[in-house]
């Protein structure tokens, strides 16, 4: 298992992170996402051999939000 951070832009409510929290659990691959509104980011656990790195970006990209990697 490998852990990333994906900053994550138009989140307004906790809706929002359930969405996103949804969406990234649903994914084949993935062991968990928390997702902080507070933050604009994602911590997700997931398998490399079963998900990469773009398709999590591409999945929260796909639910109408920003997805980037490029996090301190």
């Amino acid at each position: 298992m490998e852990e990333t951070v994906i900053k994550i832009g138009g989140m307004s409510c906790q809706g929002c992170v359930g969405n996103i929290t949804g969406i990234l659990t649903a994914l084949p691959g993935v062991a968990a996402a928390t997702v902080s509104l507070a933050e604009g980011r994602a911590e997700v656990r997931f398998d490399p051999a079963r998900v990469s790195r773009a398709a999590l970006a591409a999945a929260v990209e796909d639910a109408g939000f920003d997805a980037d990697f490029d996090v301190e």
